[in-house]
């Protein structure tokens, strides 16, 4: 398959059998070698300028022109030969600082050497291209608000995790490489089901997706109310599918009987011409209702395939309610597009006591109100509302410095840890029992205080 990748395109094949980490060239019919480990011949003393204060850029220190480059490229030399000749050819080269001459050469090896290297997908890893690349795919979700995130809900091995995203499966794939296989995830999901494109490109093994479980939100409130029931499910694009098929094999099974009509007839007239005609005449009746036995088995075998996959699907559904209906998950996790409130009161419910949640938003507002909900309904502690600041900085010899540009701002988080909450309210018996617990001289106090 031909894979395209920031103006290059190559083919994987050769890549196949070799560990992550190799370092690949790309030859001019797109196929990958192995790079071979050169040692750079460094002169001891390089000859450098002591600043770039004369250095002027017109567009006339290279000799080379870029039909020359391309004569280069067409001849087959490899990017490491026309990075040197670019150097060589170079006006103002030798002028240039040390740290310069190294910038110069690190931007023309990315330019010309057409070098990659295949490396093992991480949460980092697909965090960073996601919000270089497509972040409006991931709610804005950066990558150290990402791992704020697996610390404060504190994913371990073993963990019975509830989480809620649409995050193109981003967030479920960091919790469920967090767990390493071991202990139940319950991804919550809108619509007909869930999306998992993100959660793919982590490669996991079939191991990790046995205790996957999943459940639709419009379950949620049933399951809490007591009336849950697995009549009505969402409908899946594969059944859909399988409706249009028998609806066609219908259409085909009329049309089969209206043809075999007219060829019962047309037989009809034919015998009455000619014998041999009508040997042929029986010939195709018998492919016809063969063909139309067939076609019948084959919808009957459609339909109990969609029968057995609703099943399934039904079993799993009552499993994963059952699941929920202990109401003891170790932890919630909840980064979704649509208001965090309502997700996070219902949700909430099926959390063990002393179990930590994080919600994250793209804005600071919905965070507010829910923050203000949790208070005025109780049984949350340590409720706090934080923002991660990031800034990169450049680490090198002498020139070590932050950069330039960084990121205006990666989401919001509300974390907090769930207690018992008490639904009952205060009886005045009991206040006048608790009263009466009190010590004899605090009664006294009190009492000489009210005269």
């Amino acid at each position: 398959r031909k894979i395209i990748f920031e103006k290059q395109w190559f083919y994987l094949d050769n890549a196949i059998g070799h560990t992550y980490g190799t370092t690949f060239e790309v030859t001019n019919g797109g196929n990958l070698q192995p790079k071979q480990e050169v040692e750079e011949a460094t002169p001891e003393t390089k000859e450098a300028g002591t600043d770039n204060r004369n250095i002027v850029d017109d567009g006339k220190s290279q000799k080379l022109t870029h039909d020359d480059i391309k004569a280069l490229k067409d001849k087959g030399i490899k990017g490491q030969e026309i990075v040197q000749q670019l150097i060589e050819n170079s006006t103002t080269f030798r002028d240039k600082t040390e740290f310069a001459q190294d910038k110069y050469i690190k931007k023309k090896k990315k330019k010309y050497e057409a070098v990659i290297t295949i490396v093992k997908p991480s949460t980092r890893i697909l965090s960073t291209m996601y919000y270089a690349r497509e972040p409006g795919k991931i709610n804005h979700l950066r990558y150290d608000t990402l791992a704020q995130m697996l610390t404060l809900g504190n994913i371990r091995a073993g963990n019975k995790m509830i989480v809620m995203e649409t995050c193109a499966g981003l967030v479920l794939g960091a919790v469920m490489e967090r767990m390493g296989g071991y202990g139940s995830i319950i991804q919550m999901y809108p619509g007909g089901g869930p999306v998992r494109a993100a959660t793919s490109c982590f490669g996991f093994p079939k191991l990790f997706f046995n205790n996957l479980h999943e459940f639709p939100l419009s379950k949620v409130d049933s399951l809490l109310s007591g009336t849950f029931s697995t009549e009505t499910l969402p409908s899946e694009p594969e059944d859909n599918a399988l409706v249009e098929e028998e609806s066609n094999g219908l259409m085909e099974e009329k049309q089969i009987s209206l043809r075999e009509t007219e060829e019962e007839s047309t037989s009809e007239t034919a015998m009455e011409i000619n014998q041999t005609e009508e040997q042929d005449t029986m010939d195709i009746n018998a492919e016809d209702a063969e063909f139309k036995e067939n076609k019948e088995k084959e919808n009957k075998d459609n339909v109990r395939e969609k029968q057995r996959k609703q099943w399934e699907r039904r079993k799993k559904l009552i499993e994963t309610a059952a699941l929920l209906r202990e109401k003891n998950a170790d932890g919630l996790i909840v980064a979704s597009k649509f208001h965090p409130t309502p997700l996070l009161l219902a949700l909430l419910e099926f959390v063990a006591p002393s179990r930590p949640f994080v919600v994250y938003c793209q804005y600071k507002e919905p965070l507010l109100e829910c923050y203000t909900k949790l208070r005025e309904r109780g049984g949350v502690i340590n409720l706090k509302l934080s923002e991660t600041w990031l800034r990169n900085y450049q680490v090198l010899p002498d020139r070590s410095h932050p950069k330039l540009t960084m990121s205006g701002g990666g989401g919001y988080l509300l974390s907090g840890i769930t207690v018992v909450l008490d639904k009952g309210k205060s009886d005045p018996t009991d206040l006048e029992a608790l009263k009466m617990e009190e010590p004899s001289s605090k009664r006294c106090k009190v009492q000489d205080l009210h005269c």
